[in-house]
């Protein structure tokens, strides 16, 4: 069974809809109990990361979502689900993250260039930075779908997949049990899927 954390941020429908095709046997839950029973677990995420990490503390999922990490179910963060995975960001701010994955999140806007927009939206491809099982069978620069204005720094050892957007940003990171993607796989079509399915297959 698939969890999907329902902590009050997050795209819940199309992703439940998307494992559901894949044939997945999925629910969307806060139920301590429920998560940690789960095979595998995903934390989606929207939106602005200081909220997502409140909200995620007032709910009682920060501490579970650790304690899935620790007793080495496979875990997914998708967007800020991803970001939340770090040890911080400084966006509007400091905020703490669950710190499984070494790394800061930080806005993409001063490193960029001035002549492309902000957020990085829409369909761009992925470069692998080593074999992963999230990626088997998906073709090198395989394109997939981003919406974010902030990015992981300081991860390179954990980062599975670049995307280029004027310098090479973070799109996908891994550490044993823990993955994270900042596209969405829900909304990236059949590779969107196949990665969900790699995921579910772990």
């Amino acid at each position: 069974m698939i969890a999907v954390i329902d902590y009050g941020v997050g795209n819940l429908f199309s992703l439940k809809s998307s494992l559901q095709a894949i044939g997945a046997d999925a629910v969307v839950t806060r139920e301590r109990d429920c998560i940690l029973q789960a095979d595998h677990v995903i934390l989606p995420g929207v939106g602005a990361f200081g909220d997502a990490a409140r909200k995620l503390k007032e709910t009682g999922m920060f501490d579970v979502v650790k304690e899935v990490a620790a007793k080495g179910t496979p875990i997914l963060g998708i967007c800020v689900g991803m970001q939340l995975l770090f040890d911080e960001s400084l966006e509007f701010g400091r905020h703490e993250g669950l710190g499984l994955i070494p790394g800061t999140v930080d806005a993409i806007e001063p490193r960029i260039g001035a002549d492309l927009d902000v957020p990085h939206m829409g369909w761009n491809s992925l470069s692998f930075q080593k074999d992963s099982r999230l990626f088997a069978d998906i073709p090198e620069h395989a394109f997939v779908y981003f919406v974010h204005s902030y990015a992981s720094f300081g991860c390179e050892p954990y980062v599975s997949a670049l995307t280029e957007y004027g310098i090479p940003l973070t799109a996908a990171v891994e550490k044993g049990n823990v993955y994270g993607t900042q596209f969405h796989p829900e909304k990236s079509g059949p590779t969107g899927l196949s990665i969900l399915k790699n995921f579910c297959s772990l």
